[in-house]
């Protein structure tokens, strides 16, 4: 199975001026946008919203902290609102992996294309 990144920026919508880019792996898996914890700073003072117990692909249980509100853009696709997950990460080859979740790909009206390996735009929201 191929791999999806999409290039991501998230802006903390209290705090003028925090704004964070990075590519992310999209993961119809994962729920949220989930950056790692050691990026939380770059975002300034964000508010915790609420914490979370999190299981992961290898089904350990790890403790999340949802923070919000963000604006997040993923490429070529209109800003939508929301909170970001952040989780303790050990980063993999040198650098971290942030996911981006179903939840932010409904939101953005983005489904993925298997075949091609890319994002497409979601022409109608789906209220079933």
């Amino acid at each position: 199975m191929g791999r999806i990144s999409v290039n991501v920026r998230i802006r903390n919508l209290l705090e003028e001026g925090y704004t964070l880019t990075c590519d992310a792996l999209v993961d119809t898996g994962a729920a949220y946008m989930v950056l790692p914890r050691a990026w939380k700073d770059r975002l300034g003072k964000i508010a915790t919203v609420r914490n979370i117990e999190c299981e992961t692909a290898t089904q350990a249980l790890v403790p999340g902290e949802v923070c919000g509100p963000v604006e997040i853009i993923l490429e070529g696709f209109a800003p939508i609102y929301g909170e970001v997950l952040f989780l303790d990460m050990e980063p993999a080859e040198g650098s971290y992996e942030p996911l981006v979740g179903y939840i932010v790909l409904e939101q953005a009206q983005a489904s993925v294309d298997m075949l091609g390996h890319r994002l497409l735009h979601v022409k109608k929201a789906d209220l079933k």
